[in-house]
């Protein structure tokens, strides 16, 4: 285990990190201004619970955990799940392009 605290795992705690901060900011900043669409409730979970998830998975890794792999595998699920959504609201590429980077790296972790 201690030799994924290598690229690997730097690689995945930082697209977490940018996933949580992105999805957090556009969702309280952009999704609110915007409105419509962009606030419907389902929406904004998604976009909550990836940025929660995101934070608990780059918690698990930085302490080496051995549960960061389920972990990782979850917050995957969820990115994914919240890149379709922002890609159906639309007008919100850098929140999509984020959820699917972080996506990759905990798939890659999970495995």
């Amino acid at each position: 285990m201690q030799h994924q605290t290598s690229i690997e795992m730097q690689a995945c705690i930082d697209a977490c990190h940018d996933c949580h901060m992105t999805c957090l900011s556009m969702a309280m900043n952009h999704c609110l201004e915007v409105r419509g669409r962009h606030v419907e409730p389902q929406h904004m979970r998604i976009m909550l619970d990836c940025a929660q998830i995101c934070s608990v998975a780059l918690d698990f890794m930085a302490r080496s955990s051995e549960h960061h792999g389920h972990i990782c595998r979850e917050c995957a699920e969820i990115c994914r799940a919240c890149a379709a959504s922002c890609q159906k609201v639309g007008d919100m590429d850098e929140c999509v392009a984020a959820c699917l980077r972080c996506a990759e790296a905990c798939e890659k972790m999970a495995a």
